[in-house]
């Protein structure tokens, strides 16, 4: 999938959710690194029965930055939607920032 989704990235098939951009707004994370991370990056997870599409959670990199991303991918029209956007905190994920902490 991850390899679709980075197809869709460079055909500049992106639909940014409204959710998104206001998160990326307010936590002051660029278009441009939500690109290279989905570019670069790697699937952490993957939630398949998320409506309307299944969604994946990315995680990566832009510059030492690290970012998750998630991501769903409409395979008719080959287009991502980019849901959220947020660096991973150490309270809820291990120190590779990929593997859940369980609670």
């Amino acid at each position: 999938m991850i390899e679709k989704i980075k197809s869709a990235v460079i055909k500049g098939r992106i639909e940014w959710q409204k959710h998104a951009l206001e998160r990326m707004l307010e936590r002051k994370i660029a278009r441009s690194s939500v690109k290279e991370v989905l570019l670069t990056g790697e699937l952490i997870e993957s939630y398949s029965n998320d409506k309307p599409y299944a969604s994946y959670l990315v995680s990566g990199k832009d510059g030492s930055e690290v970012y998750h991303i998630v991501v769903s991918y409409d395979e008719k029209n080959e287009t991502c939607f980019i849901i959220t956007v947020y660096r991973p905190d150490l309270k809820y994920f291990e120190s590779d920032l990929k593997t859940r902490k369980r609670k």
